[in-house]
């Protein structure tokens, strides 16, 4: 079975970008962006956007810095690590950014399948501004397409988890659509709803996954 894991306000609560702003004195303006784009009232593409120009001229050492913060929900890392071990795929789908993702694992010592994320152009050193990768403009569903086209898996038998407002594509086209603590506008998109790591292990096992 194919598990599809939003990243920033799922599998961890640390927003990237607001800790990538903290290096540079914008985390609040980060905040505020990613908000509205959450609750579904600015374009995920245009908010990631705005907020990447934020971090022009960032040097790249502090922007790894910023990465090495990002950490796991607790109980997250023991979910992926048993889905795994059942012999799941588990994707992280997230507009979120590769190096964040890498490192929080890296920091439980789990790995995913695959992780389908942006990343932030680097030019002597420092960031760009920028923004490129496959979720900006597109679709967690689209990502989704692809990775069952890629495992084989019937998508009526795919699992997607979120919270916010770009996971609602995944969120719609999935066989079971689970919110994880999610937004109001993302809420009746949710076949179920859970507010831990561990009421999510516990709702796999239910469903006979885990």
């Amino acid at each position: 079975m194919l598990i599809a894991f939003d990243f920033d306000g799922t599998l961890s609560d640390s927003e990237m970008t607001v800790l990538l702003g903290k290096r540079n004195g914008t985390a609040q303006d980060m905040a505020d962006i990613t908000e509205r784009a959450m609750n579904d009232e600015i374009a995920y593409a245009e908010s990631l956007r705005q907020r990447c120009a934020l971090l022009e001229d960032l040097p790249d050492e502090k922007a790894q810095a910023a990465f090495d913060e990002v950490e796991l929900r607790p109980g997250a890392g023991e979910v992926i690590a048993a889905l795994r071990e059942a012999g799941h795929y588990v994707a992280i789908l997230t507009g979120g950014f590769e190096r964040g993702v890498e490192a929080a694992l890296a920091k439980e010592g789990v790995d995913v399948d695959a992780i389908v994320a942006n990343r932030l152009p680097v030019t002597d050193d420092r960031l760009t501004g920028e923004v490129d990768g496959p979720l900006i403009e597109g679709t967690k569903d689209d990502a989704l397409e692809v990775a069952t086209a890629i495992t084989g898996e019937d998508r009526a038998q795919t699992v997607a988890v979120g919270d916010g407002a770009n996971d609602l594509p995944m969120l719609k086209v999935a066989g079971l659509a689970v919110g994880f603590e999610p937004k109001p506008a993302v809420e009746p998109s949710c076949d179920v709803t859970v507010s831990t790591m561990g009421e999510l292990h516990d709702l796999f096992e239910e469903r006979g996954i885990l």
